[in-house]
């Protein structure tokens, strides 16, 4: 949804100038997303960033901008503002609870209280694209 931020630091250093994961992170996550979408058939995304409020209306505005969004899942994050919000089109919701996304949820917010945003977020991929099933 947005333009890969540019590497910073000596030589093209491991850490992100505009972000908050690492080089190898952003490419666990990404793995993660084409793995979740091949097997599910839906499109999983993930938005890390400052929410306007009211933060859900945000993260549904931010979820009609994805092609397909009727059979998107939209995984949103404010660290600043400890703020997570799972977001399902109207076909991904048909397999994905509001029920499962709740666990994915806390199973995330677990995470990131231990300050692992990317493990955080690699988790709720998985969870939900399992919880959804094979396409």
């Amino acid at each position: 949804m947005s333009a890969a931020p540019e590497l910073t630091g000596p030589a093209g250093g491991d850490q992100l100038a505009d972000g908050p994961f690492t080089v190898r992170q952003l490419l666990r996550l990404d793995e993660a997303l084409r793995l979740a979408d091949k097997q599910s058939g839906l499109t999983f995304s993930v938005y890390i960033g400052e929410f306007e409020t009211p933060t859900r209306e945000f993260a549904e505005s931010l979820h009609k901008q994805i092609d397909g969004a009727e059979r998107a899942v939209l995984i949103a994050v404010s660290p600043n503002q400890r703020r997570l919000e799972i977001v399902t089109g109207k076909d991904a919701r048909k397999r994905i609870s509001d029920r499962d996304a709740k666990l994915a949820g806390l199973s995330m917010a677990a995470a990131f209280a231990g300050g692992d945003l990317a493990g955080g977020v690699l988790s709720g991929i998985d969870q939900l694209a399992s919880h959804a099933g094979r396409h």
